[in-house]
This record gives C-alpha cells, structure tokens and sequence, in this order.
C-alpha cells in the first residue's frame, strides 16, 4: 500500500507538533506560580523572551543539547570546541551561551525570516557542481 505524500506530510507534522508540547507543558507544569521552576535551578539554556521585534525560545532537548526557535522556526545551535555556541547564520562568531547565539543570529538576519533550512546541520543551498564542503573550483 502507498501512502500518498500529503498523508506523509500531515502525519509528520502532527508528530512535530505533538512532540513540541508535550515538552512545553512540561515544563510550564514545573513552575511555581512565580514563574520560577519548582525544585530545580534555573536551567542555563532555557529562555523565552522577545528580542528583536522576534520571539526566541530556547530550552535543553534529548540528551542536553541546546534546542532553539526563532518566531517558532527552529534554529539549529552547535557547540564550539571553546565551550560556546554557533548558528549556521553565523559560524564565525562563537558565543558563550545558547542565547547569546539565538540573539546574534537574530541580529544577522534582520528583517529577513529565518530560512527552514537553518535547522539542519550541513544543509546548503549553493548550486551543485562543487564539493560537499562548500569547495568550489
């Protein structure tokens, strides 16, 4: 049986989406109503905050690492052999924390959205005919 690709595509989003919140509530579950989280120290990597005229939402996914979203689209964050942070926006600049990085991605992009495409490592646009790398002859 063949699954038609809209079919595809609706069930992956509604897994994304169901993913989403369900790591949402949790953690507004958490909070006291203070807003502070309940028995635990506040968590380096979580923010929620307007910067930029844009929302950024940060918090720590699987395993840890640093999950981030820039107006709900997600910003992919990798972690610097110095301890800081990079965006794929700006792979030059290495910043102390993961919002740092969200915020200087921010300002990079100006009024521009941010692309899908941020949120996977490695993924560039460039027209083919050069190496995998970015190489070009």
């Amino acid at each position: 049986m063949i699954v038609p690709r809209r079919v595809a595509l609706r069930s992956l989003f509604a897994l994304a989406v169901t993913a989403f919140t369900g790591g949402a509530l949790g953690r507004i579950a958490t909070r006291t109503p203070s807003g502070e989280p309940s028995g635990a120290p506040h968590d380096p990597l979580a923010f929620d905050e307007m910067y930029g005229g844009r929302r950024i939402l940060g918090f720590a996914g699987p395993g840890g690492a640093p999950v981030a979203f820039v107006d709900g689209r997600p910003l992919h964050l990798m972690r610097c052999a110095d301890g800081g942070y990079v965006s794929p926006i700006d792979h030059y600049e290495s910043c102390p924390t993961p919002l740092a990085a969200t915020r200087a991605a921010v300002d990079e992009l100006g009024t521009a959205r941010l692309s899908r495409l941020a949120a996977a490592h490695g993924v560039h646009t460039e027209p083919t005919g050069g190496s995998p790398r970015g190489v070009h002859a």
